[in-house]
């Protein structure tokens, strides 16, 4: 499999898994509310983020934000798109991580286009210590992260030997 399709299987697998759980707490969740479910570990929760990562820019006060996360998702696409290009069939890594990344965007986007914010239910926390609650979108994009750093590290010890 050529990496355009496969890149795009990956944004795609994202997008769709991340929908259908934003979906799923926006149907049968309040917002602001939240389940126990593993007790001083894991809340399911419905939280509602106008901003971006944890946060930074969520304030009820800002009306520019949503058109401009909006565009930055495009531009994050766009770029995407350009460095799979200059990716070699071979690299999965890259390919897999650019592939999350772009969905990653993608199902934040439709989020900030939908509802005008991003839909946000994992929360993680040990005693009083929360970790801001993120979604699947947000996974995509750390784990995608780590794929290009992995990429990256095993490109780098190929040129090595050559």
């Amino acid at each position: 499999m050529n990496r355009y399709k496969l890149a795009a299987l990956w944004a795609a697998g994202t997008v769709v898994l991340d929908q259908i759980t934003k979906l799923m707490v926006h149907n049968l969740m309040q917002p602001w509310t939240g389940r126990e479910i593993i007790p001083g570990l894991f809340n399911l929760v419905h939280v509602l983020n106008k901003g971006a990562a944890w946060g930074f820019l969520d304030d009820e006060n800002i009306d520019w934000q949503r058109p401009m996360f909006i565009l930055i998702s495009l531009a994050a696409v766009l770029i995407i798109a350009y460095m799979i290009r200059l990716t070699r069939d071979r690299d999965r890594w890259m390919i897999a991580g650019l592939g999350m990344i772009a969905g990653g965007a993608v199902g934040n986007a439709i989020d900030r286009i939908w509802l005008g914010s991003v839909i946000d239910f994992l929360d993680f926390y040990a005693g009083s210590y929360h970790w801001p609650a993120f979604n699947v979108a947000d996974s995509a994009l750390t784990v995608g992260a780590g794929c290009i750093i992995v990429s990256t590290l095993l490109n780098r010890k190929d040129t090595r030997r050559a």
